[in-house]
Parts: structure tokens; C-alpha cells; sequence
């Protein structure tokens, strides 16, 4: 029971990450329609920006306070994702409003490439660390429920943590403030929302900003994991069976479809792989959303869109 109480609570940690990356194509799908092909260079980007930044910052001001140079670098590479991010939606996406979805969707390839493009050449491209004091040790928790305890690690818990708070935080925001109650609208219908008064062009850069912080955070998050390095783009290809599973229009979806595919990708190669040669981990979210789009196109939690001719 603990053994299967580990893995499930790794997969729960590991579903949260992949839920953050998620949110990113959610809200800008939401809001503008748009699929977000870059919002892997995205994360890529902002977490080069966070790397930089952690090193340059103490060479340029000469501080060693280690929380303060944390906080710093957040700060700035904060507003480098509001530029990047500003800047994708008023000089690409902002000239091709009311094109085909396919027009859009290129649009984002080529700024995925740019960006990745770019961002070699201002940060450079060895592999980076990100430092903001997570601690890396395992320990060994509820030793007086279970014979020997279970064995957490520590990094993953708190970047569970940290994405579960983001979520929260954005969850208060689209129910409870007045821009929020306004992103929703535009979601339901872009037409009426602009009929009574709100500002399309300001909507889409806000969701696009807050887009960008998402993906600093999944950044710093995965970079603090794994290193930063350009294969790092690769995991909003995870996100993709997570967007599809949950449905494309649905934060709640982005949310629990992460967490089940979190928890079914460990589940199945701990206890199905040593049946069928392992490797499950690669292949079962994928599988799992073919399943979905079989069945469900629209994901567990999406709008089902009725075309009337």
C-alpha cells in the first residue's frame, strides 16, 4: 500500500506540472481562438531569461544575498515574458484576427522557432541550472501509518505546490475581478463581449501576459528539475494529451486532465511495465488521448461545438 501510495502521489506532483504548462494554451485558446503552437518556446525562453538573469544580476550589482537575487531575476525575467509576450500578440496575432485557424496556428510555429532562435542567441545555448532553493533530498513521511514511511521528494512536493498556488491564484482572478469576469465573456462570445464595451485588443494582451508568467513559472519549475536546456521546449508536447484530455476551452479541464495523466503514466510503468517491456511512460498520454478524441473530441470538460448549416 505505501509503495502504490508513493507512485500515486509522484504521479499527483508530476500531473500538476504538466496542468501548468496546459493553462497556457487553455487561456489563450479561450480567449483568442488561437492555438498556441510556442507556448513551449515560451517556457524555453522564460527559463533561459530566469537562468541569465540569476547569473548577471549578482555580477552586475555585486549583491550575494542568495533570496534576494531569486526575487530579482524573477522580477526582471517577469517582465521579459510581458514583452515577448506583448509583442506576440501586437505585431503577429494582432494583423491575422478572423483568419482560418490554420493561418493562426503557423503563425505560432514560426514564433515558436523565433523564439527558440533568439533566445540562443541573447542567453546562449549550453545547458543552464536554476537555482531557487529547492531542496533536492527524498524524506520519509507518515513512518507511524506505514511500515518504513513513504518516500516523497521534497523538490517535487513543492513545485506541486507552487503550480497548485499559481492555479489558485488564477482561478480568484477570472471569478472574482472585474478583468477576470471580462476574460470570461470574451471566451463565451467575442462579438457580444465587444458589443457592451470591453476592449478585445486589451483582453487578448492581458491573457497573452498572463500566458507568458505561466510559462515563466513552468519554466523556472522544470528548469530547476532538469536543467535548462533546448530540449526543455519539448514539454508542452507532454501538455498536448493533457489539453486534449481535459478539452481545450476548460481551466478545470487543464487542471484534472494533468493529474490523471500524471497519475496514469506512473501507475502504468511501475506496475504494467514489468508485463509488456516497460517504456510505458512515453507512450500512455497519447494513447490515452487518441482514445479521448475518438470518443470525445471535445475532451472530458469542453464545450461541444454544434455547426448549423
Amino acid at each position: 500500500m505505501a509503495f502504490f501510495l508513493e507512485t500515486f502521489i509522484g504521479g499527483l506532483m508530476a500531473g500538476m506540472l504538466y496542468s501548468l504548462v496546459a493553462l497556457g494554451f487553455v487561456l489563450i485558446f479561450k480567449a483568442s481562438g488561437v492555438f498556441n503552437f510556442a507556448q513551449g518556446a515560451m517556457v524555453l525562453f522564460a527559463a533561459l531569461a530566469m537562468a541569465r538573469f540569476a547569473e548577471w544580476i549578482p555580477a552586475w550589482t555585486g549583491l550575494d544575498n542568495f533570496v534576494v537575487n531569486v526575487l530579482l531575476s524573477f522580477a526582471v525575467a517577469v517582465v521579459v515574458m510581458f514583452v515577448v509576450a506583448w509583442s506576440i500578440e501586437r505585431w503577429v496575432l494582432h494583423h491575422l484576427v478572423n483568419q482560418e485557424g490554420t493561418t493562426l496556428l503557423m503563425a505560432t510555429l514560426g514564433v515558436a522557432y523565433f523564439l527558440d532562435g533568439i533566445g540562443q542567441t541573447i542567453f546562449g545555448s549550453d545547458i543552464y541550472k536554476i537555482d531557487i532553493g529547492m531542496p533536492k533530498e527524498p524524506v520519509m513521511a507518515f513512518q507511524n501509518i506505514f511500515d518504513g514511511g513513504l518516500l516523497i521528494n521534497q523538490e517535487d512536493l513543492i513545485a506541486a505546490a507552487i503550480a497548485a498556488t499559481l492555479v489558485g491564484m488564477l482561478t480568484l482572478f477570472f471569478q472574482k475581478t472585474a478583468t477576470g469576469r471580462a476574460l470570461r465573456a470574451v471566451a463565451d462570445d467575442h462579438q457580444a463581449a465587444q458589443s457592451i464595451g470591453i476592449p478585445l485588443d486589451r483582453i487578448w494582451v492581458i491573457v497573452w501576459c498572463v500566458a507568458g508568467v505561466v510559462a515563466l513559472v513552468a519554466g523556472v519549475i522544470w528548469g530547476s528539475k532538469l536543467g535548462v536546456q533546448f530540449t526543455l521546449s519539448t514539454v508542452a508536447m507532454r501538455a498536448l494529451p493533457v489539453v486534449i484530455l481535459g478539452g481545450l476551452t476548460s481551466v478545470p479541464g487543464a487542471i484534472i486532465g494533468g493529474l490523471i495523466i500524471g497519475v496514469g503514466e506512473k501507475l502504468s510503468e511501475v506496475f504494467l511495465g514489468p508485463y509488456v517491456g516497460g517504456g510505458i511512460e512515453i507512450w500512455f498520454a497519447y494513447v490515452l488521448a487518441l482514445i479521448v478524441l475518438l470518443f470525445r473530441p471535445q475532451g472530458l470538460f469542453g464545450e461541444k461545438i454544434i455547426d448549423r448549416v
